[in-house]
């Protein structure tokens, strides 16, 4: 297993490239050429030298002129004591005594991380899958006070879901998963803020339960919607029992109306289908119609007005 300490890797145990950068490696090309050059010219004397240091010169080119990304910073150790952070950019270190111990990537950067068969305060137990958006604000912090942060951040997540699944409901869970994810965000981040990383973000993606509590939750809507339907059709019954009640009241004060309201319904079921009802004489004498033909008439004149 490779020294997470060594220069060429990051501090999250990947194997970094950037030991050396193109731009050393040609300036050490042009110097060896050079001295090479002047070295086979001279071949004694002062033009001897200078060759020779041309070529040492460039022998040592790469080992001390770094480069850091926009998005990089480079933890720089002189005699194994932090002498500076350097970077983005061209940087210079002294070979031997200055180390480049960690390269540290600034982006924001994701881990997803999830807790199987965790069990919810109502004791069901539930997998949750989730992501968690950080970055490094402190690379001092986060170099020197903890040894793999990204790990580090990957089992305190998985620790701090387990939490909040143990003291949640599964029916809040289910319902408030926007609330989840703040809490979890405020509760990872306290946790990370002392080794100079924030969490942006966290989201539930989601949230399994077992095959026959599915059911059992199918079942118990498919009820709850049909006890809403039922309690819905008894209020529509009982409000049409009232005005049931307030038109017969009105009936009961005004036997025209009644009369006229008879009258209504014989013509409204004969208008459409054309057929013919037969209605009894003591029928027919009963509702009066020339009675009601003159209250309807009396009405007609007085609504009209008077010129």
């Amino acid at each position: 297993m490779m020294n997470p300490a060594s220069p060429n890797l990051r501090l999250d145990g990947r194997l970094n490239l950037k030991a050396t950068n193109p731009l050393a490696l040609v300036l050490s090309g042009i110097a060896c050429v050079a001295g090479a050059v002047v070295a086979v010219e001279a071949r004694e004397g002062a033009g001897l030298w200078l060759g020779v240091a041309l070529i040492v010169l460039g022998v040592l080119i790469p080992f001390t002129l770094k480069m850091a990304n926009q998005w990089e910073r480079a933890v720089v150790l002189r005699l194994g004591r932090l002498d500076r952070i350097a970077g983005p950019g061209l940087f210079v270190i002294i070979p031997v005594v200055d180390q480049v111990a960690y390269w540290i990537d600034q982006r924001i950067q994701t881990s997803e991380f999830n807790a199987q068969q965790a069990l919810s305060k109502d004791t069901v137990p539930v997998n949750i899958d989730a992501v968690i958006f950080w970055q490094v604000h402190d690379t001092e912090r986060a170099a020197l006070e903890i040894q793999d942060y990204r790990r580090a951040i990957q089992q305190v997540a998985e620790t701090s879901l387990r939490e909040i699944v143990g003291s949640s409901m599964l029916a809040t869970l289910l319902a408030e998963r926007s609330k989840g994810d703040e809490i979890l965000r405020e509760v990872i981040g306290r946790k990370t803020g002392d080794w100079g990383i924030s969490v942006i973000s966290v989201e539930i993606r989601d949230i399994g339960v077992p095959a026959g509590l599915q059911d059992a939750m199918s079942r118990q809507a498919q009820a709850e919607r049909e006890r809403l339907a039922r309690v819905a059709l008894g209020q529509a019954e009982q409000e049409v029992a009232i005005k049931f009640v307030e038109a017969a009241d009105i009936y009961a004060r005004s036997p025209a109306a009644l009369q006229l309201r008879a009258m209504n319904i014989i013509y409204e079921t004969t208008k459409e289908g054309g057929a013919t009802i037969l209605l009894p004489t003591s029928m027919v004498d009963a509702m009066n119609p020339g009675g009601i033909l003159g209250l309807a008439q009396a009405g007609q004149a007085a609504a009209q007005p008077r010129t």
